[in-house]
């Protein structure tokens, strides 16, 4: 008897309806003979509604306030869900995260799992019920609620896998696989039937939204079996896995793309040991995370450096750099948004040169200025601006031969978390 983790997003269950198809398959699977843990996103908008309700009310609220009340959206789903699978005439069972024994450490709106003690989960699983668990969630040692951040409720999904030694990791999205890119761009793209570990942490830490990184990295280092399929079709999925066989003649796996991407420039700065730790250990401490970082020439004993960063932390970088121009002395900074990362992963980089010279003149037979780079022996960034990302993406996604005959599937509406 196999024991399964399904997962299943907030799209997937965001109506009675949806729920239902979704509480019908879950059925499925048990009476296939499977034993089965479900974890579940909250329902659509709800979390989006939950927030804008709250900035209503105060534009800045506590964190440990909002970590209450995004919960409920969980909350929600997992007893809607199991009253939908009683309502077929099985057994269910939901659990919040902090019942079903999920700790984490004591950081509010974006907790990393410490431990998970999974007894009530053995237990309701002995008694012959499906049991269902509010995702995105935990608990500290001390009893606050904390909530995991974005793609929580993958992490949920697959730290609970490893916990309770599941035979495999369903993840339910709205495309019935991992693509080449995203089908929504280029119609042509590839459905994976499997990709690594590192090509799929590789590819969601670049912008690929099908899976969230700290999810591919929790199964990654407990070797957790994932599979990522459709909500919607019973077409087989994409399996995530430590080696994935490699096409003959494909270097580049798959393309992704962050359009959340802002560029900070130090201009002037005196080229002295200990001027780079400064700034980047006064954004660190600010919990501030840069990306691609070039330092231009030295002249006259000054310096010039760029970086790359999440366009949602540039204020907030800016007020940072800003406060240590005391101890770090510059002529002038300046930001620039408007911009994309555009990259490139592959496995079989390494055993073929020239994959980064195709990417350039690729971009650069558009028209299109090559503005950062960053590369790693399975992947190449580029920086360019926003405007022409889709031409960008569909010219590469061509250039390393991943077109397909066939228009790719694509689903229902994306799923939250």
């Amino acid at each position: 008897m196999s024991l399964t983790v399904m997962k299943f997003g907030g799209s997937s269950v965001g109506t009675p309806e949806r729920m239902k198809r979704v509480a019908e398959r879950i059925i499925e699977k048990k009476q296939a003979g499977d034993r089965v843990v479900v974890v579940v996103s909250a329902m659509g908008d709800t979390t989006d509604d939950l927030i804008d309700q709250s900035k209503k009310l105060n534009p800045n609220p506590p964190a440990r306030e909002m970590d209450m009340l995004l919960t409920t959206g969980e909350q929600i789903s997992v007893a809607l869900l199991s009253m939908a699978i009683h309502g077929l005439g099985h057994k269910a069972v939901s659990f919040t995260g902090w019942q079903a024994g999920i700790l984490t450490e004591a950081v509010h709106g974006k907790a990393k799992i410490n431990d998970i003690r999974p007894e009530r989960i053995h237990s309701a699983l002995d008694e012959g019920s499906i049991v269902i668990v509010a995702g995105f969630q935990g608990m500290t040692d001390e009893g606050e609620i904390t909530t995991l951040g974005r793609g929580g409720s993958d992490t949920t999904a697959v730290a609970l896998a490893a916990a309770i030694d599941a035979d495999v990791c369903e993840i339910y999205t709205d495309v019935d696989g991992v693509y080449s890119t995203d089908p929504r761009v280029v119609k042509c793209a590839r459905k994976l039937d499997e990709i690594s570990y590192d090509e799929m942490l590789e590819l969601a830490h670049l912008g690929a939204a099908v899976l969230h990184p700290r999810a591919v990295e929790y199964a990654k280092h407990y070797d957790v079996k994932l599979v990522v399929r459709s909500s919607f079709t019973h077409n087989e999925g994409t399996s995530v896995k430590e080696e994935a066989i490699m096409e003959q003649g494909i270097a580049v796996r798959g393309i992704a793309f962050d359009k959340n991407v802002a560029r900070i420039s130090i201009i002037g700065v005196e080229d002295v040991p200990g001027v780079l730790a400064g700034v980047f250990g006064a954004l660190a401490n600010n919990g501030i995370d840069v990306d691609i970082i070039v330092q231009s020439g030295v002249q006259d004993g000054k310096a010039d450096f760029s970086f790359t960063l999440s366009l949602d932390d540039r204020e907030k970088a800016l007020e940072v750099i800003e406060g240590i121009r005391g101890q770090v002395p510059y002529r002038e900074v300046s930001s620039e948004d408007n911009l994309v990362k555009i990259s490139i992963v592959g496995a079989g980089m390494v055993s073929n040169p020239g994959v980064a010279a195709k990417m350039f003149s690729t971009i650069s037979s558009l028209g299109v200025s090559i503005k950062m780079v960053s590369t790693s022996e399975i992947k190449v960034s580029c920086v360019i601006q926003a405007e022409p990302l889709h031409d960008v993406v569909r010219a590469l996604h061509t250039a390393y031969g991943l077109d397909t005959a066939e228009q790719a599937f694509v689903g229902g509406p994306k799923d939250r978390r």
